[in-house]
């Protein structure tokens, strides 16, 4: 089979694309590994099939039912899988990159204020361009899995990885996705961890988890006036490894580094409600909306495309 693709990515999180745009594709683990592979393959942190949700809802997926009673016009869904072939919910720099790859196929108008409904195994994503060419994602609700104790804790779990001594006290998020961040006090503790293998979590998440290690940067003004916060992180996804980006986990970094900034502030209700973060990859920014969601935006570049013999 002669495979259509095209390359991109967002600050640096890297996809292989494929529009199936009859919903008839149904690609193997097999074939998501050979596909990401970086040497025998195009390369990538995962794969992304673009399918008509209803389609996907034919071919049995649940989620796909629920984002078209939730939202009909979101005729579009976007079906990630790990580089390692596993099936995940989504994927934030995915979804934005997802929705240049439709902008580009002619299947969406994002200009003069257009909106891409999107839909995901983690729900239905909005997805709107910004003047300055970044993709803006509504990303939907969010919670701590671990409840008000363990925000007042600060932590419902611990995190060990290699050349550390002990395990570090960390906060569950939940975008969809799971998520668990640890704090740390330096950029050069950040700097020299060792990502290599995967990081330990106690208690075990049941489906995985990815882990986010963050150092807090403080607070800053903006030339209009605004006070916005700033974090520094390092991420291991699941099914991937460490990547130099994750749109899901820099939402859960500026959710739990400002938890932890509203926790220990004399007026909690002055905690900035926008952070940037800082990756390997570039810098994305996170705002929390009203509602209980969050949204993430950022750059997305398709590189190139091509065909693949599978």
């Amino acid at each position: 089979m002669t495979l259509r693709f095209t390359k991109g990515h967002g600050t640096h999180n890297d996809f292989v694309l494929v529009a199936d745009t009859r919903g008839d594709l149904d690609l193997t683990p097999q074939q998501v590994q050979h596909l990401a592979d970086r040497r025998g393959g195009i390369g990538g942190d995962g794969v992304v099939r673009l399918a008509p949700t209803a389609a996907v809802a034919r071919a049995g997926e649940p989620a796909a039912d629920a984002v078209l009673a939730e939202e009909p016009e979101a005729i579009w869904f976007m079906d990630y899988r790990n580089s390692d072939g596993t099936v995940a919910e989504m994927c934030g720099n995915g979804v934005r990159v997802f929705a240049a790859f439709a902008e580009n196929l002619g299947l969406v108008d994002l200009s003069d204020g257009g909106e891409l409904a999107l839909g995901t195994r983690g729900g239905v994503k909005r997805v709107r361009k910004e003047p300055n060419g970044w993709y803006a994602v509504d990303m939907g609700p969010w919670s701590f899995p671990g409840g008000p104790e363990a925000v007042a804790a600060g932590a419902d779990a611990a995190v060990m990885t290699a050349g550390w001594d002990a395990p570090r006290p960390a906060l569950s998020v939940d975008l969809g996705n799971p998520h668990t961040v640890v704090a740390l006090s330096r950029p050069a503790e950040l700097d020299a961890l060792d990502l290599t293998r995967t990081p330990a979590v106690d208690p075990p998440p049941p489906h995985g988890t990815n882990v986010e290690l963050v150092v807090p940067l403080g607070e800053e003004t903006t030339p209009d006036g605004a006070t916005v916060g700033r974090v520094r992180m390092r991420v291991h996804e699941r099914g991937v490894g460490e990547t130099q980006s994750c749109g899901t986990g820099a939402c859960a970094a500026a959710l739990a580094v400002r938890a932890w900034a509203a926790a220990g502030a004399a007026e909690p209700d002055l905690v900035p409600t926008t952070w940037f973060v800082e990756v390997p990859g570039g810098e994305l920014r996170v705002r929390l909306l009203d509602g209980g969601h969050v949204e993430l935006a950022g750059p997305a570049e398709l590189v190139f495309s091509g065909d693949v013999e599978l």
